[in-house]
């Protein structure tokens, strides 16, 4: 059984509390990662939930808003961060918003 975060979801909790070793691994390597981006945090964060959105992957979303909000984002950047996929995914990336501007607004 797995503790529920409303920032994190039960997937990756799950992840997290069953597959230590994994999660402490997959930790290291998005840590790495981050350190060898160019990009400043706010930017960084603003990406990811551009992918986010693309990829419809909703259940991240609560999170890394947070994480674009802690960074200084604006919640008209974070819109316009999930929107820019439109060109590319279409209109698939805006089923995330709703997701996104409640987790802005905790």
């Amino acid at each position: 059984m797995t503790t529920q975060n409303p920032q994190i979801s039960n997937a990756f909790m799950t992840f997290k509390n069953e597959a230590p070793q994994h999660t402490q691994a997959w930790g290291s390597m998005v840590q790495a990662l981050g350190s060898a981006s160019a990009q400043d945090a706010k930017t960084s964060a603003l990406a990811y939930l551009a992918v986010l959105a693309a990829l419809r992957m909703e259940s991240g979303v609560p999170f890394h808003v947070k994480t674009a909000k802690n960074a200084g984002a604006l919640s008209n950047e974070v819109i316009s961060a999930i929107l820019l996929g439109l060109p590319a995914a279409g209109h698939v990336v805006t089923q995330v918003l709703p997701a996104a501007l409640a987790a802005y607004d905790e």
